[in-house]
This record gives structure tokens, C-alpha cells and sequence, in this order.
């Protein structure tokens, strides 16, 4: 059964030319398309739809990099994945939380690292042991599976104020906060990065024992793991 053009085309008015992937669902739902199937050509789109050319082609170009389809142009665009205005909403959420969050990681590292170097050379021995302590704190909500983001934030502000410089600590948490005022619990998991917290320990005892070169190597391991984390979570949701 073929979609009513008139019926797509009003939806299309109503909803403006950001809703492209709203109406190419509407037609493989209403052409009752499956996994396997082709979609119309791009020039059949374009005219059935009344969207340019270049705007449908962006929407299939985002769908197969999230493993909705995949496009040949022998083959043409065939669905290789079911596809529906609930599935393209998590998949679309669950792929901009990724990217964002990896965006924010690749800002945060080299001020973390910077800041950690300089914790390290010129924190004082209250600052050392508040640092100590904010670690022991942290592995021992850890070890007995309680929340340990707030003892986390505790341990890498101790980290912050021992640099002498507030601007670390102002604009990391304002990278920070940019994030998490959008998403509280990235992909629905509040602890991601959570494998990290081992290494806080050793990371404290560096930055107390004066090895900048390892304290800086820790902080960045610890960076690049929840960014591996977040990748791998992203890839696994899309296929």
C-alpha cells in the first residue's frame, strides 16, 4: 500500500524541513517496508516527500552511520535495521550523549593533566594529606558500592585548590556542569566511568609522593578510559 502523499506532505507542512527522518518513517510505515527492503530512490523521495535533495541524503547519510541502513549505489538504500519514531528518538539521544560527552573529555583533559602537574609541584603537605584523605574517602564509598560521585568531585577539587589557581577549578566544573545540566545520567548509567576509581589511589599517592610525570599519566589514563567507555557504549547501542 502506497503512502497518501497528500496526508505526508501535510505532516511535512505542519512540521518543517528539520523533520525529514519523521517523514521518511511515516512512509516505510506506511509502505509497511521491512528489514531487507529497498526505500524508494533519492529522486523518488524528493518528489514524494517535497524535501531537497541534499536534505534527504544528509538523513540517509545519518542513518547509516547509526546502522539504519546501508546505501549502494548498485543496490540502492535498503533498511538493515527496523526503524521507528520511538527506535530513531533512543538511537538519536544515545548518539548525541556520546558525542557530547566525548567533546566535554577532550576539553577537560589537558586542564586536568596541567592542573594535576602543577598539584603536584607546588601543593603543600596540608594540601597532600587533604589529598590523601579525599582518596580514602572516595575507595571506601567505592569498596562498599555506594555513591561515590559526590566523594569524586571532593577528591579532584582537593586536586584543583592545591594548584593555587581557581580558574582550574571554575572552568572544569563549568565544562562539567554544561554536560550534566543536559544529561544527568549519560545513556541512563550514573556511574559511568566507574572502572576508573581504582586509580584514584595511586593517582593521589603520585601527586603526594611528587612524581608529576606519573601523576599526569594516571589522570590522563583515567580520561581516556571513560572516553573508550563512552565510545564502546555508543557503538554497541548502534550496531
Amino acid at each position: 500500500m502506497s503512502a497518501d502523499p497528500e496526508k505526508v506532505h501535510a505532516d511535512i507542512d505542519e512540521d518543517g524541513p528539520r523533520d525529514v527522518p519523521r517523514a521518511l518513517i511515516r512512509l516505510i510505515e506506511d509502505e509497511g517496508l521491512q528489514v531487507g527492503d529497498r526505500l524508494p530512490p533519492e529522486l523518488e523521495l524528493v518528489r514524494r516527500l517535497g524535501f531537497g535533495r541534499s536534505t534527504i541524503r544528509e538523513t540517509l547519510k545519518t542513518w547509516e552511520s547509526m546502522g539504519v541502513v546501508s546505501r549502494n549505489k548498485g543496490a540502492g538504500t535498503r533498511l538493515i535495521s527496523e526503524i521507528s519514531r520511538n527506535t530513531l528518538r533512543v538511537a538519536l539521544t544515545i548518539k548525541h550523549e556520546a558525542e557530547s560527552l566525548l567533546r566535554m573529555q577532550q576539553v577537560r583533559r589537558p586542564l586536568e593533566i596541567e592542573a594535576v602537574r602543577i598539584a603536584t609541584r607546588l601543593a603543600t603537605p596540608e594540601q597532600r594529606r587533604i589529598i590523601s584523605a579525599r582518596a580514602a574517602e572516595l575507595m571506601a564509598i567505592y569498596e562498599v558500592g555506594e555513591d561515590w560521585r559526590p566523594a569524586d568531585s571532593r577528591f579532584h577539587n582537593a586536586i584543583h585548590e592545591a594548584t593555587g589557581n581557581p580558574l582550574f577549578k571554575q572552568f572544569i566544573e563549568q565544562i562539567q556542569k554544561a554536560f550534566h545540566d543536559i544529561y544527568e545520567t549519560p545513556f541512563g548509567t550514573p556511574h559511568l566511568g566507574q572502572e576508573t576509581i581504582p586509580l584514584h589511589r595511586p593517582l593521589a599517592d603520585a601527586i603526594i609522593a611528587g612524581d608529576e610525570d606519573k601523576a599526569a599519566d594516571l589522570t590522563a589514563t583515567i580520561i581516556d578510559m571513560v572516553c573508550t567507555a563512552t565510545q564502546k557504549f555508543s557503538e554497541a547501542h548502534n550496531g
